[in-house]
């Protein structure tokens, strides 16, 4: 059986119809804390592979005392994500918590049965960094 595809976007780009995606894949929220409006723009949500709660917190913190300093939004976020290590203690959050290793592992299963799968989240990557394109990668076993 072929591999299923692996797509990524965020939630405004579905809404105003700005997404190309598969018109057959499963969309899969990654979000901690989804809202109403999100939750009808996808067909599941995976919590458990939302950045944790702590890490958000931090995240915030950081970019809003960026954001005090001068910053654009964008830059702000992209400055604040270093500083707090984000991508590093995101890539250590999937490797370490059962519940996102067991959610991981049901999205492989799928991926490898031919489910195609697109990963939603609220972050518009084409300015900022976010959590959904290392959970990608993950996916795609391209992490080093």
């Amino acid at each position: 059986m072929e591999r299923g595809t692996l797509a990524d976007t965020y939630v405004a780009a579905i809404q105003h119809d700005l997404a190309d995606l598969p018109a057959n894949a499963t969309r899969v929220g990654v979000v901690r804390r989804p809202t109403s409006w999100f939750h009808a723009a996808v067909d599941e949500n995976r919590p458990e592979l939302g950045p944790p709660a702590d890490l958000l917190e931090s995240m915030r913190d950081a970019e809003e005392d960026m954001k005090m300093q001068g910053l654009c939004e964008e830059g702000a976020h992209n400055a604040a994500w270093d500083r707090v290590g984000f991508g590093e203690a995101y890539r250590e959050h999937l490797e370490t918590d059962d519940d996102a290793r067991a959610a991981i592992v049901a999205l492989e299963e799928r991926l490898a049965s031919g489910e195609s799968l697109t990963l939603i989240c609220y972050e518009n990557t084409e300015k900022k960094r976010c959590h959904r394109t290392i959970l990608r990668e993950v996916l795609e076993g391209d992490e080093p």
